[in-house]
């Protein structure tokens, strides 16, 4: 007997609803470009450089303890946070002048003011010049793969299909700095690899979609365009929603059993599957009929189909 998580032949009406999901995601993308203006993200030390070293306590709840004793160390900033449990915890002091030596001797005045029976399960030194290159170097790598899917879908499909599977990646892509910035998570290199993955598994979901109206446009030459395109999304959900369920099973495991260093990678993941299966049927499909995707686009491959078939 097979499982079936939906009926055999779908119909919800996407189409009839995008006015909602459309006024939803601006309400989300809007909130997380406020977000970020203003509160702005939580960037680990990948990004902006210093010293960072993660330890576990004899005891639970004793930062304030550590933190008295670092207090007076004169390295500048220093902040302790809890970091999963109350006896794990992470500590980050600024960079300091003078290079590796110097961070080298921050880094041991730390270890000797923190005494006797902490676990050192960590410790990382990033330069402010390494910092900031791995910043802007992330931001291309991020702008770089949206402006490549963009020329990717243009040449595959129409325009209208590679505009309208940017503006739902762009939206996938600021929702979760929105989210990571309402959160307080800390933003660092492996955040940036999780954003590139879900821009790769959004962008994978939505050519499903396309395909399948691609299809349906050369199929159907009379039926109105918004019931196509409701009937294009219908068809695929069964496929979106079973990948998107198996891949959650992955992540949701990675989340709890992963360890805290890969705990907050396993959270964009998790919020990038759920935010790239709704765009790529609440945001791509919709856009397709406000931005008039044509029939000839159906008919035009079919035609050089034919013509390849008879040389």
């Amino acid at each position: 007997m097979r499982l079936r998580l939906l009926p055999a032949n779908p119909n919800v009406q996407f189409l009839k609803r995008r006015m909602l999901f459309f006024v939803f995601s601006a309400i989300l993308v809007a909130t997380s470009v406020g977000l970020f203006t203003i509160k702005g993200l939580s960037y680990g030390i990948d990004f902006t450089g210093g010293i960072m070293i993660e330890v576990k306590t004899p005891e639970p709840n004793q930062i304030g303890e550590l933190r008295s004793k670092l207090s007076g160390l004169g390295l500048g900033s220093i902040e302790l946070q809890e970091f999963g449990a109350p006896d794990d915890i992470l500590i980050r002091v600024q960079v300091q002048e003078g290079g590796e030596k110097a961070n080298a001797a921050a880094v041991n005045a730390v270890k000797t003011a923190l005494g006797e029976g902490i676990e050192y399960r960590r410790t990382e030194v990033v330069g402010p010049k390494v910092s900031d290159e791995l910043f802007w170097n992330g931001v291309y790598a991020v702008v770089s793969a949206i402006l490549a899917i963009l020329v990717y879908i243009w040449f595959r499909f129409e325009w209208q299909f590679g505009l309208g599977a940017v503006v739902a990646l762009t939206h996938d892509v600021v929702s979760t700095i929105g989210i990571f910035s309402l959160l307080g998570l800390e933003f660092n290199l492996a955040t940036v690899a999780a954003v590139l993955t879900i821009a790769g598994y959004s962008i994978n979901d939505t050519v499903v979609v396309f395909d399948r109206v691609r299809e349906n446009l050369r199929k159907y030459k009379t039926k109105p365009m918004e019931e196509l395109l409701n009937q294009s999304a219908n068809e695929t959900l069964a496929r979106t929603v079973m990948t998107s369920l198996t891949t959650m099973l992955a992540l949701l495991s990675l989340y709890f059993l992963g360890g805290e260093i890969i705990r907050d990678f396993a959270f964009a993941m998790i919020w990038g599957v759920i935010i790239g299966t709704y765009s790529s049927i609440g945001l791509a499909v919709p856009l397709l009929l406000h931005l008039g995707v044509e029939r000839r686009t159906g008919d035009d491959e079919e035609k050089s189909t034919i013509e390849q078939t008879s040389l």
